[in-house]
Parts: C-alpha cells; sequence; structure tokens
C-alpha cells in the first residue's frame, strides 16, 4: 500500500512535469486546466499528509 509520502511526491513530479512539458503553461503566464487539476490533487495529497500527521 502506497504511502502519503508517495502519493505527495507523485503529484508533486505529475505537476512539475507537466509545468515543464505543457506549450501552454510554458508560453502563459496562466496555467492550463490539466496544471490547475494536478496542483489541486498535490494540494490534496499535502493536506492529506498534514491530516494523517496530526492525528
Amino acid at each position: 500500500m502506497p504511502s502519503h509520502n508517495d502519493a505527495l511526491e507523485e503529484a508533486r513530479a505529475a505537476y512539475e512535469h507537466h509545468m515543464r512539458t505543457c506549450r501552454q503553461c510554458h508560453a502563459d503566464a496562466a496555467r492550463c486546466p490539466v496544471a490547475k487539476h494536478l496542483l489541486r490533487l498535490y494540494n490534496n495529497a499535502r493536506r492529506g499528509q498534514a491530516g494523517s500527521a496530526q492525528r
């Protein structure tokens, strides 16, 4: 079973990879819808990790 750290690192890596390779994100200052979704996944994973650490 993957740990919270694995999920967090995977979400971060996916977001960073997308930001490096997406033409729209690279050309514009604004993020594309996919980047926004990946950032939301990363933030949710980070919140999940912080919530489990408090328990």
